[in-house]
């Protein structure tokens, strides 16, 4: 496990940790982002999907789930945040697209321990102004 914090970041550090964090991915990734209502989750998520060249706007799949994109890999985005039950993610196919590009899943926590592959997990925390962010490459 490797973990690097980052303490007080912009909006322009957040967009830069965005372009080291595309810069290292590969089809079969997967980001897990943690973080209450606010935090930066979404706006890391559209600086990211721009760095892996998606063109199409990126928001929040809160209220439909998953968002899938298409850039340089294809990019399944989930929002786990309205879902109480295991199954229910299960349902929707998390597990068994994994595979098939970049997963980008926020609020993981219903689903993270059926993931068996390695994954970044990301913290994001609201400081007042600026922004804490937490990550940790888990293998």
């Amino acid at each position: 496990m490797f973990e690097k914090i980052y303490v007080n970041q912009t909006k322009n550090d957040v967009r830069i940790i965005a372009q080291k964090v595309a810069q290292s991915l590969s089809k079969g990734d997967i980001i897990l982002l943690n973080g209450n209502l606010g935090t930066g989750k979404t706006f890391f998520t559209k600086k990211l999907c721009g760095f892996l060249e998606v063109k199409d706007p990126v928001n929040s799949p809160s209220y439909v789930l998953l968002n899938e994109y298409t850039g340089k890999y294809k990019i399944l985005h989930y929002d786990l945040f309205r879902i109480s039950l295991v199954e229910e993610a299960l349902a929707l196919g998390v597990l068994d697209k994994l595979t098939e590009g970049i997963t980008i899943i926020e609020w993981p926590e219903i689903i993270k321990e059926h993931i068996n592959y390695k994954y970044i997990e990301m913290l994001f925390k609201h400081n007042g102004k600026n922004r804490d962010i937490s990550l940790k490459y888990i293998v």
